[in-house]
């Protein structure tokens, strides 16, 4: 059962299309975390890359598709590049690096409670 947290550290990219948002045009430095809660199941962490215009729609420079299975087993992955595809075609790198938290359960399926219920009571 994989569930746990998700720790995504989104570095930075090269060889993207020059857009008006990235200050160094083509390659970007971010340098941001996000958490991301991961459920049963969840085999990929897909980027969708996009600009972001001050007038008219954000447009899309890319996406990322990153198999996740790898931090599972060993709890972090060092800052990767990975491909950036647009229309089926390689058009840069994007730099992640990956830490997974696995969630603790209860064995039993269920928590007792410490206060109130028939435990507690003096009949």
């Amino acid at each position: 059962m994989t569930r746990g947290k998700l720790e995504v550290l989104l570095v930075g990219a090269k060889g993207l299309d020059n857009t008006d948002f990235f200050r160094k045009g083509s390659e970007p430095e971010w340098n941001e975390t996000f958490v991301f809660s991961i459920s049963e199941g969840v085999e990929e962490l897909f980027l969708k890359i996009m600009d972001s215009d001050s007038v008219g729609e954000d447009d899309f420079v890319g996406e990322a598709k990153i198999a996740i299975e790898p931090v599972f087993s060993e709890g972090s992955i060092p800052t990767t590049c990975y491909n950036v595809v647009k229309d089926e075609e390689y058009c840069g790198e994007i730099r992640v690096g990956l830490t997974f938290t696995p969630e603790e359960y209860s064995e039993r399926g269920c928590e007792e409670e410490s206060f109130g219920g028939w435990k507690e009571s003096s009949y």
